[in-house]
């Protein structure tokens, strides 16, 4: 932490779209990061108009804006990790990359946020290569639901642990797959590690409301993001994460 900041706790920085119902986004990640803890701080790639229902209207913030938001954070603050969501099209992410790439050295947490619950793309077509070229050779750790890793992987996926260790050796990073958008009482998360090392989690199905359920995605990754700024191991870290959520 920046001692001329004035903040005690770690301090993360969330990188994504903003959420105008509050659920997902950056939104959610910083009630996240408060409630568990860590400072949160954020830029903001995009404006979004929605309900948990329904995405009306997306706009992108401008380059020079989301530059000078990145920069004000890092020139005060000690940011321990840093969590990316939404990061919309190809300048964005380059931008985002290239600026972590000069001013962060500690965990990433990638959140590659392709397509919202409701249908809508929240990531331009092409985008995909960038976010794989430019910013995962940072990552920490990689935050696939079931169809980003799909996506990821150029193929469906039948067999989690499989997958979540393809991914892992294809993008040198640790990789939570995430289940949430299985439909089955019981739920499992899977890791694995950069090692290779996998770890199950299983949880039953909560009976929530589309509203209860939009952004547990995006809450999951954050909940990591600030248990690992907080010196967790990735085990554990992930782990607290999941029974956070199951309580939230």
């Amino acid at each position: 932490m920046n001692q001329n900041s004035g903040v005690l706790r770690p301090v993360c920085l969330t990188i994504g779209g903003s959420d105008s119902c509050g659920g997902a986004g950056i939104q959610a990640d910083l009630r996240v990061f408060e409630s568990l803890g860590v400072h949160g701080c954020s830029a903001i790639t995009a404006l979004t108009a929605q309900n948990p229902a329904n995405i009306s209207r997306i706009e992108a913030a401008s380059l020079a804006q989301l530059d000078a938001e990145i920069h004000a954070v890092f020139d005060y603050y000690d940011v321990v990790a840093v969590k990316t969501g939404m990061l919309f099209n190809v300048e964005h992410i380059a931008l985002v990359s290239a600026l972590l790439h000069e001013r962060h050295k500690g965990m990433l947490v990638v959140d590659p946020v392709l397509v919202s619950s409701s249908g809508t793309r929240l990531l331009q077509e092409g985008a995909v290569d960038t976010i794989k070229q430019s910013l995962l050779p940072m990552a920490t750790l990689l935050t696939p639901n079931l169809d980003e890793a799909a996506v990821l992987l150029g193929e469906s996926v039948n067999d989690e642990a499989q997958a979540a260790k393809q991914l892992s050796n294809k993008l040198g990073c640790a990789v939570l797959l995430k289940g949430g958008h299985v439909d089955a009482d019981a739920l499992v998360d899977v890791l694995c590690d950069a090692d290779g090392k996998i770890e199950a989690f299983t949880h039953a199905r909560q009976p929530w409301s589309v509203h209860q359920r939009h952004g547990t995605g995006c809450r999951l990754a954050s909940a990591v993001t600030a248990n690992l700024a907080q010196q967790r191991p990735l085990k554990t870290a992930v782990e607290k994460a999941i029974e956070y959520l199951q309580l939230s």
